[in-house]
């Protein structure tokens, strides 16, 4: 089958800076069966074409606003093509084109809201629910779409709530690259978050969390990895709590980097106010790192079991988690077995051929 994949950014040509794993990894297992193709809306300056992973990428070259990303992902479809499915990665901007698309091209189409497609958050700008033109996109999007599929049940349950009736299909990673190594048993205990540095991570409340487990007295360290977008802010704070020295930005790291970063840590803690599922919680289960966090995306599908939830925005909350998790090995080790056990069970050729049979459903007359 020839596959069409519309994404707004995600596969810089190096393969490891800027991508989105998950997605390189599907694509990856994809193209072993398929021609794929890859169209980008929003990252290089100009149009380009490279291959990446056995798929043919095309870069459009920044296309600004809807009727212009539109007008260029239909030129570079028909070139391309004939395609038996189109598959858009997040509902903005790449749903709404390539819905439009495939009802101007009569091909099927594949939706995956894999951000927030369903939230709103006034306080820090953030989600599709926001303003009345995204919430509109989102509708025709997800009213066009033959079918829309989402990486959580906590985010189908956010899509059915807007009226959307999605698919579960988690994003699975690259399980042999994350693999568990022995490390010593705490004090001092390491701490790791990952996620970039933005307002919806919240990291007020990490950082918050942290201070006061070390309140208690607890021998702790913490690892931040991601890029920072809010020009060092967290740093900042972290200065201001007075728990700096036990803080280390790390900045961004590639996913082989991450690796060993994984492997010594004790714990992984989130502190988000929305995911729409986590590849970084899978990373972490794959490489036998329990998980602590807010509850939202996969933390809040796997609580109690294969992680530990806690509500948003409350660090007396989360240190108190933390703190009892540290205490007790033997709930971490079960976390840890049964989070690492759905995660290989889900990996990113497990998804793959989930998609495949979307795929085959959709192309196959009569089904």
């Amino acid at each position: 089958m020839r596959i069409a994949l519309v994404v707004t950014g995600g596969f810089d040509a190096s393969g490891r800076q800027h991508v989105i794993p998950t997605l390189l990894a599907l694509v990856e297992c994809l193209a072993r069966r398929h021609e794929v193709f890859v169209y980008v809306l929003r990252y290089l300056p100009q149009p380009a074409t490279y291959p990446l992973v056995g798929a043919t990428v095309r870069d459009l070259g920044r296309p600004t606003g809807t009727r212009l990303q539109y007008n260029r992902l239909i030129e570079a479809l028909k070139q391309d093509g004939p395609f038996g499915v189109l598959h858009a990665y997040w509902g903005l901007p790449a749903g709404v084109v390539t819905t439009l698309a495939g009802r101007r091209l009569n091909v099927p189409t594949v939706v995956t809201c894999d951000s927030g497609e369903f939230v709103s958050l006034p306080d820090i700008s953030y989600g599709s629910q926001l303003r009345a033109r995204q919430r509109l996109a989102m509708r025709v999007t997800t009213r066009l779409a033959t079918q829309v599929t989402v990486c959580s049940q906590y985010q189908a349950r956010l899509a059915a709530a807007h009226g959307c009736s999605a698919r579960t299909i988690p994003l699975g990673i690259n399980t042999s690259a994350f693999v568990p190594a022995a490390r010593d048993e705490g004090p001092p205990w390491r701490l790791l978050h990952v996620a970039s540095l933005n307002a919806v991570k919240d990291h007020d409340t990490l950082l918050r969390a942290f201070q006061r487990l070390l309140q208690s007295g607890v021998d702790a360290h913490l690892d931040v990895v991601g890029e920072d977008t809010m020009a060092g802010a967290a740093s900042r704070l972290a200065d201001q709590l007075g728990i700096a020295t036990r803080v280390c930005f790390l900045g961004f790291k590639s996913s082989d980097d991450l690796i060993p970063i994984y492997q010594r840590s004790h714990l992984l803690v989130l502190s988000s106010r929305h995911e729409a599922a986590g590849a970084v919680v899978l990373e972490a289960a794959a490489t036998g790192v329990p998980i602590v966090g807010t509850s939202v995306g996969y933390i809040a599908d796997w609580s109690p079991e294969q992680a530990v939830a806690v509500p948003t925005q409350n660090p007396t909350a989360l240190a108190s988690a933390i703190l009892d998790l540290l205490k007790d090995r033997d709930r971490r080790e079960r976390l840890t077995t049964l989070a690492r056990r759905w995660t290989l069970a889900h990996d990113a050729e497990w998804t793959s051929r989930e998609f495949d049979h979307v795929y085959d459903t959709l192309t196959t007359p009569g089904s």
